[in-house]
């Protein structure tokens, strides 16, 4: 279900009030606007809906398609997390220069304070998808001629819908307002753990949504199925989330009836032309050249991200760590990674070496997944060619030598995929809210936490089995069969080893959940995950630190960051403590050390 724009004037949503004796003129219809009455039937309440899933990408397709909903630029209300989850986890730098988009550097030194304006674009960003979903549920109660079936399937969606949005705000700021449908005051505290709200609107979906949906990209049952095992699982409820994982991995289909599963090729997890997959179990759609002339619509949130001085132009941010592509090196002998001491055989960079210099890449063993996940100097990037290292790179000394790539539009369906309305590109690459790959190896994590480590082994094995028995994808002729590289002449772009753990291999739960963090890390890395696995792990400030000392070494971006106890949650946004003051004060209260 591509995203289809509306504009709807909610009358119960924000009224403004006046009073007087005398000049009935005030007291006349909003034209214009569409009230509750017509609103309340079926066609109402699905455009409702769409608006409610339209939310989910932040975004508003207004101005060239910068603006984030509510105000704000596109990227600062970003659903894919690069700034939340990825730069402050480690996995990339903000890149770019030292000058441009000062916020994101004290967010990726951890210090950033309640003032700084990302944070309130995100979170309005994401009540805004609270109140379109809160508008669904209250006029569905009061519909009708609309079918108990069409009742459950429309609320089972809406409630799936809220539970992202909060589960968002939840993870990043912790103690948040619950606001819904019922609420008629907007102002509330948050002063109450909202996780069983949460749960009870993914148990909602999970029990009243259809196993498939006549629209891709709709929620299902087995997408509000893995939800809620996600839920269980950051609140350490572990042999709940067991439960329900299994059953989604045995029964679940995607919205469009495809039985789960890892596609062959990792990467047409994040190519448009295969999106929505049997390794797709919630994406939030994106479409590119949809007639409104703007990128809104078009992944936008992240068209900073892409390499500089580059066939893309813009904009040189969201650069992958040398910390992280050092995780991807594997042990020539038996192609498993180093879990304790993987930075201690770094992977070969080509810092300070100008692109017309003589550079030779890495020859050691290393993870496929990697040159997936991460363009570097003379490895192909995509079908553009080979990266060209320093003249892509916008500072070197500030963001490192790297540039992503999961996000990334191939050259030869440019025309279809991409969307070029703006002065920095969008495109139809879905984003992955939780995929397959995910799903397995959430549902690891809880067989480890509940003693069943040869289960747990079974699903970190399908991960890597995939890379393992695909190695035909690394061929040189991949990229396009039909016009391969030129000049390039080798079998493998690099030297490739991955091999599954053998069997018995887990024999603890201490051994076991080493080795599904590490591949949870290089499996999704920036994909959005990494930081809030951290924190819901209890290792963020031991972890964070250990990659400040060693990434500081070589960028100057991260020197002086510092990650202590409090920085587990980001702080409220000192505007919306500001808006909720009354006569008694400030209603928000923050997070401590803020």
């Amino acid at each position: 279900m591509k995203k289809i724009v509306y504009t709807i004037v909610f009358l119960s949503l924000g009224v403004g009030i006046f009073h007087s004796c005398s000049e009935d003129f005030l007291d006349k219809p909003a034209y214009g606007a569409l009230s509750d009455e017509v609103l309340a039937d079926e066609k109402g309440i699905e455009a409702l809906l769409i608006g409610a899933y339209a939310a989910l990408d932040g975004q508003d397709v207004v101005n060239g398609g910068t603006v984030a909903l509510g105000g704000g630029n596109g990227w600062e209300a970003t659903p894919s997390n690069w700034i939340y989850g990825d730069i402050t986890g480690g996995d990339a730098h903000k890149g770019s220069d030292g000058g441009d988009q000062p916020p994101i550097n004290s967010i990726a030194t951890f210090s950033a304070d309640p003032s700084n304006g990302f944070f309130n674009t995100k979170w309005k960003a994401l009540y805004e998808g609270v109140t379109r979903t809160n508008a669904v549920l209250r006029l569905l109660n009061e519909a009708e001629n609309i079918s108990e079936q069409s009742k459950a399937n429309i609320a089972g969606q809406a409630r799936f819908l809220r539970g992202h949005y909060y589960f968002e705000l939840k993870k990043m700021f912790n103690m948040v307002p619950w606001i819904d449908e019922n609420s008629e005051n907007t102002n509330l505290p948050n002063d109450t753990d909202i996780w069983p709200n949460i749960e009870e609107d993914f148990k909602f979906a999970y029990e009243n949504l259809p196993s498939t949906q006549d629209d891709v990209g709709r929620a299902n049952r087995w997408a509000a199925g893995a939800y809620l095992g996600k839920t269980y699982l950051y609140q350490d409820k572990f042999p709940l989330a067991k439960e329900i994982f299994t059953e989604v991995i045995n029964s679940g289909v995607t919205s469009n009836g495809l039985s789960y599963g890892l596609v062959d090729n990792f990467n047409h997890n994040f190519n448009a032309e295969f999106e929505n997959n049997e390794e797709s179990v919630f994406a939030i759609q994106m479409v590119a050249n949809d007639g409104t002339n703007t990128i809104g619509n078009s992944n936008q949130a992240l068209m900073l991200a892409y390499p500089y001085n580059s066939p893309f132009r813009c904009c040189g941010f969201y650069q992958p760590t040398q910390d992280l592509v050092n995780s991807y090196r594997t042990d020539e002998a038996n192609g498993l990674p180093y879990l304790d001491n993987y930075n201690n055989n770094p992977v070969k960079n080509d810092m300070g070496i100008l692109s017309d210099e003589p550079f030779t890449p890495d020859t050691q063993s290393l993870d496929p997944r990697l040159d997936w996940t991460v363009g570097r100097r003379d490895i192909p990037y995509h079908d553009w060619g080979y990266h060209p290292g320093y003249d892509w790179v916008r500072e070197q000394s500030s963001g490192g030598p790297y540039a992503p790539k999961k996000h990334i539009y191939w050259q030869y369906h440019a025309d279809t995929y991409s969307d070029q309305s703006a002065w920095a590109p969008g495109n139809a690459i879905n984003v992955n809210v939780i995929r397959f790959a995910d799903v397995l190896l959430m549902a690891a994590e809880a067989e480890a936490k509940t003693g069943n480590l040869n289960t747990a082994l079974d699903y970190v094995n399908l991960i890597r089995g995939r890379m393992a028995d695909n190695s035909q994808h690394w061929l040189k002729d991949y990229v396009d069969p039909e016009n391969p590289l030129d000049g390039f002449t080798q079998d493998y772009a690099a030297n490739y080893n991955i091999e599954r753990y053998p069997e018995g291999y887990f024999t603890s739960e201490e051994q076991a959940m080493e080795v599904i963090m590490y591949e949870r890390r290089i499996e999704l890395a920036m994909e959005g995950h990494r930081f809030f696995d951290l924190v819901r792990w209890g290792v963020a400030q031991e972890v964070l630190n250990n990659f400040i000392d060693y990434e500081g070494q070589i960028t100057t971006d991260v020197r002086g960051g510092d990650f202590n106890s409090n920085d587990v949650y980001f702080p409220i946004p000192q505007r919306q403590i500001d808006l909720s003051t009354t006569a008694d004060g400030p209603v928000l209260q923050q997070n401590p050390g803020y």
